[in-house]
């Protein structure tokens, strides 16, 4: 799925992206709740009739608004927090406004940094792709660098 290949104008290619990652997610909401659904009709259910539980779920119920939207700003925690929201069976006044500005964001940022950094690395890779793999590589080294940096900081304080 390559949005710059879509001849669509800006809006409508951020507008298509967004309604596919809120079905998307909203998906992974859904197999989160049916899952949780499910489970009570096993010995799980003792499990999630205790107070511990529904305590637990009512704090990401009230809390895990934020959670959910700033997910989608992650690779891989995004459908781990809407298959949790659901799961936990975070309440749909709570979940949607979340689901939508995150989706939002999403879109947004994939549109356009995430095209142009795909059509950027292509672009690069036809012209050398030993050129591409190590400005890859450089890319891939910086971030370890850096997230090393901050773990040995954090470790020190």
């Amino acid at each position: 799925m390559d949005p710059t290949t879509w001849n669509l104008p800006f809006p409508a290619v951020v507008a298509a992206l967004f309604v596919i990652v809120v079905c998307r997610a909203g998906g992974t909401y859904l197999v989160g709740r049916l899952a949780a659904y499910g489970a009570r009709h096993t010995r799980l259910s003792r499990l999630l009739d205790s107070p511990a539980f529904a305590a637990a779920s009512a704090r990401i119920d009230r809390y895990g608004a934020p959670v959910v939207s700033l997910s989608f700003l992650t690779i891989g925690f995004q459908t781990l927090a809407n298959l949790a929201a659901g799961a936990t069976r975070m309440r749909w006044l709570h979940y949607l406004p979340a689901l939508a500005v995150g989706a939002l964001a999403w879109a947004l940022i994939y549109a356009t940094i995430g095209t142009v950094g795909l059509d950027l690395f292509g672009r690069l890779y036809a012209l050398s792709p030993i050129g591409a793999i190590g400005a890859m590589a450089a890319v891939v080294a910086l971030i370890v660098g850096y997230l090393t940096w901050q773990h040995r900081r954090t470790a020190s304080s």
